[in-house]
């Protein structure tokens, strides 16, 4: 239980990839880690892309981002959503201000795109959005997982269990 005492914020909106939400959260619980969804709503069920709901546990202005360990951003179609809300792009903010590990798959670079946290960064994504994450001043790479200081990516699904697992050890290392 290597992540007891850890607390993630896992934000969520319509049409998240539902493994790309589900699989790390449901790893980090195995080591002992609180995962909490936060939303725009508390309470709201967000169905994911494949139907899978998750209903959230806080609302964005609930939380103090502060107070938590790390962030897990979720691909899918949600991305494009969340990067529009100025509470999530204040949460990704604190979290790289304070060097809290930030993971982000697939299409969750745009949320950090419009946080404007990618500039000389070294990253992957789905190769959809790789021009997106290059205009933005990051050096986009074709690999299963990215690290680069407290910022974990990764591209897509087949790539959750090392994407998971790196984002555990960065957790666990903090």
């Amino acid at each position: 239980m290597r992540l007891h005492n850890k607390k993630v914020i896992a934000i969520v909106d319509e049409e998240f990839e539902d493994l790309e939400l589900w699989y790390p959260i449901m790893r980090l619980q195995e080591e002992g880690a609180r995962v909490d969804l936060v939303g725009a709503e508390k309470n709201k069920k967000y169905k994911g892309k494949y139907g899978v709901p998750a209903t959230s546990d806080f609302a964005y202005s609930e939380i103090n981002p502060s107070e938590y360990d790390g962030l897990l951003v979720p691909g899918g179609w949600a991305p494009d959503k969340l990067r529009r809300y100025q509470e999530v792009l204040n949460i990704v903010k604190v979290m790289d201000e304070a060097k809290k590990p930030i993971g982000q798959i697939c299409h969750a670079g745009w949320v950090l795109i419009s946080a404007k946290i990618l500039n000389g960064k070294t990253v992957t994504s789905t190769p959809g959005i790789r021009d997106d994450m290059e205009n933005a001043g990051a050096t986009w790479i074709d690999e299963a997982v990215v690290v680069d200081g407290h910022i974990i990516s990764s591209r897509r699904p087949p790539d959750l269990p090392p994407y998971a697992k790196a984002f555990a050890d960065a957790l666990a290392n903090r």
